[in-house]
């Protein structure tokens, strides 16, 4: 890679990173979460036929098309929080609280895929789960 490029790169990185209040833990969990999440997806559909986003449980474009755009809103509603944070003066709560929940959810997401796999996890974690999604 020439240093044009590298550095029109490291600007783009700079500039999403600064309009996500900063790569911190926070962010770097979240990014971690949503990508095991889109790939345990992709194995569920595209492996083990599972998926209960689609009839046939397989893979389809559109369904993954749709989860990567949720993944860009979820991120979308983090600058927002940090935008809010910046107006109010709140100093990052809104933005922390934005982040755990949206790992909570991820977390969520990822146990029901290897739930999906056939990899077995504590009852109690798939009884919250359960009564999470009001079954």
């Amino acid at each position: 890679m020439n240093f044009e490029k590298a550095t029109f790169l490291t600007g783009v990185g700079a500039f999403a990173a600064s309009l996500l209040g900063g790569w911190d833990g926070g962010m770097i969990t979240l990014a971690i979460f949503m990508a095991a999440d889109w790939i345990t997806g992709l194995i569920v559909a595209g492996v083990f036929h599972q998926s209960p986003k689609t009839k046939s449980g397989a893979l389809e474009s559109n369904v993954g098309l749709k989860g990567l755009c949720r993944k860009g809103a979820m991120l979308l509603l983090v600058i927002v929080a940090v935008r809010l944070d910046l107006m109010a003066c709140l100093h990052g709560v809104l933005r922390t609280g934005v982040i755990v929940a949206l790992v909570s959810n991820e977390a969520l997401s990822i146990l029901e895929n290897v739930g999906l796999m056939g990899v077995n996890y504590p009852p109690i974690i798939k009884n919250s789960i359960d009564k999470l999604q009001g079954k």
